[in-house]
């Protein structure tokens, strides 16, 4: 007879089965996708075991044959960390403000952790040592240094990432910060009041709800999506239907779509009422006299604006065209509309940014953390760390860098600043792309490839001249045109161990195998 399992205790045992986090959710997904079959017994729903099982079973020997052909058989499984839940993935500061590029703080917690398991040969770092990330980014192994017991230095090009890192290892004072966003949540709801906004948009959401439920019922109409049996005349078809309905309500309400110019990413990217609301905000923290407070709350109203960017919710991470009118989402398969109202979204950031706050302000240890704006190549340390933190300071020139930990940017993959730009217009913070090491816009050419080495070389090298005599260095880098070698070679190392990792929790769409190696590099001796 079938064994059937409620999906809570299939979720549970299949987690214990295959050494990964399952979840309720993703039984679901196989469910209304057809991949399992759902059965309902007395009105609730149940979930073969055995077919789940065939299903994961044949999923990971997929996934293991299709990453053996692409990184070889010298994978370290023990470092795709896929058994881990999204939540812990995501803890605490981690996920206070978007950024792309940045690894998994278990990844940064394997190597420095001090603690052996069976995966681990070697004790790298210890409690009192003092680690440096270069690249630092959103300061991913500033924190998870911390909460080792482990002083860190973090030095970024650019001066929003550094502002995102300082955040969430500062002590701001968490009841100043939620008095602040009260007071703030006041003003919008006033402009909201005044300019009828919420009124607009709660009847927008009605009727929007009542034309989905009618032309896109879930989950029959994401069904016959997946088996291509909907036409994309239908869709543009109720497009253009439920268009009138949009512009009749704008009329009604008198909201503007329009821009005053096109010419800047605020006016290009956001609708005027969103562009108002954040002016609000803006003007309330300029008032701020405290820096770490105010540097808070813009890391929160950052947040908030790039979620009310007027765009499709595909193209939220790649920005293509601005987005005004209702649309047929790909991702969740109905019409979808922009965003008129900032307060909603600043008030759910503000709210989940004290938590994590909260959170890390209970882990955190008494270990340095500092964090530079500077280019990596030629910032003196020492000199940079004595202007924030004298005691700090003081204990480096004792005690110097014991190792460095970082990811590079990889060749041609990311604008750093661009994946900000409406940050540093909103807030007047001068950017500088120039100094930015293998940037999308450089391409991945010939040229690109000898600037990247020259670049990254030039960063270890000087960073060397602040470590102990023989440092660990790792660099966490996907190097698909083998540069890492000259990279060495050039900063006087040599790479002693590679840890090939496959990376299986990816957020870009891209299904293809992608994998990483964390290089362990010592000097040429």
């Amino acid at each position: 007879m079938e064994e059937l399992l409620s999906l809570k205790e299939a979720a549970q045992l299949l987690s214990e089965l295959f050494n990964r986090s399952i979840s309720e959710t993703n039984i679901s997904y196989l469910i209304n996708y057809g991949r399992v079959n759902g059965y309902r017994r007395d009105g609730k729903l149940f979930v073969s075991l055995r077919e789940l099982k065939e299903y994961y079973e044949k999923k990971q020997e997929e996934e293991r044959r299709k990453y053996e052909a692409y990184l070889g058989k010298e994978i370290n499984w023990h470092l795709s960390f896929d058994w881990v839940k999204e939540s812990e993935r995501t803890k605490h500061v981690h996920r206070l403000h978007p950024y792309k590029g940045k690894f998994i703080p278990q990844l940064v917690e394997y190597f420095l952790d001090e603690h052996t398991d069976e995966f681990k040969r070697e004790v790298f770092f210890r409690p009192g040592d003092i680690v440096l990330d270069p690249f630092c980014g959103s300061g991913t192994t500033l924190i998870q240094a911390n909460e080792l017991g482990i002083h860190s230095i973090g030095i970024d090009v650019s001066e929003f990432n550094t502002i995102i890192a300082e955040v969430k290892f500062a002590n701001v004072d968490l009841t100043e910060l939620e008095l602040s966003v009260r007071s703030i949540l006041r003003d919008l709801k006033a402009y909201e009041s005044q300019e009828k906004l919420t009124e607009f948009e709660e009847e927008l959401k009605k009727k929007l709800q009542e034309f989905n439920q009618r032309y896109f019922p879930s989950p029959e109409f994401k069904k016959l999506f997946r088996a291509n049996k909907v036409e994309k005349s239908y869709l543009k078809e109720k497009e253009r239907e439920f268009l009138e309905i949009y512009l009749n309500l704008l009329r009604k309400y008198g909201v503007s779509l329009e821009s005053p110019s096109q010419g800047k990413f605020l006016d290009r990217w956001y609708l005027p009422s969103v562009r108002r609301e954040a002016e609000i905000v803006l003007s309330r923290i300029e008032r701020v006299k405290d820096e770490i407070l105010k540097k808070t709350l813009m890391v929160i109203l950052s947040r908030s604006v790039r979620s009310a960017r007027a765009t499709t919710h595909m193209d939220l991470d790649r920005l293509k065209e601005p987005q005004y009118v209702p649309y047929y989402c790909y991702k969740h398969f109905k019409i979808c509309k922009p965003v008129f109202r900032l307060l909603p979204i600043f008030q759910r950031y503000a709210k989940d940014t004290l938590r994590r706050l909260s959170e890390y302000k209970k882990l955190k240890t008494d270990a340095f953390q500092v964090v530079l704006t500077g280019d990596s190549r030629k910032i003196d340390i020492f000199e940079e760390v004595k202007r924030k933190n004298r005691k700090f300071y003081e204990l480096l020139k004792r005690q110097k860098i014991k190792g460095i930990f970082t990811s590079p940017p990889y060749v041609g993959q990311i604008d750093y600043h661009e994946q900000h730009a409406y940050a540093y217009e909103l807030f007047g913070i001068e950017r500088r792309d120039e100094l930015e090491i293998g940037p999308l816009f450089k391409g991945e050419g010939l040229e690109a490839r000898r600037s990247y080495i020259e670049g990254v070389s030039q960063v270890l090298k000087n960073c060397l001249r602040y470590s102990i005599d023989d440092p660990y260095v790792f660099i966490v880098a996907n190097d698909k045109y083998n540069l890492y070698p000259e990279i060495a070679r050039r900063a006087g190392l040599k790479i002693v161990e590679e840890y090939k990792r496959p990376v299986l929790n990816r957020t870009a769409r891209d299904k293809n195998p992608y994998g990483e190696s964390v290089f362990l590099m010592r000097r040429i001796k």
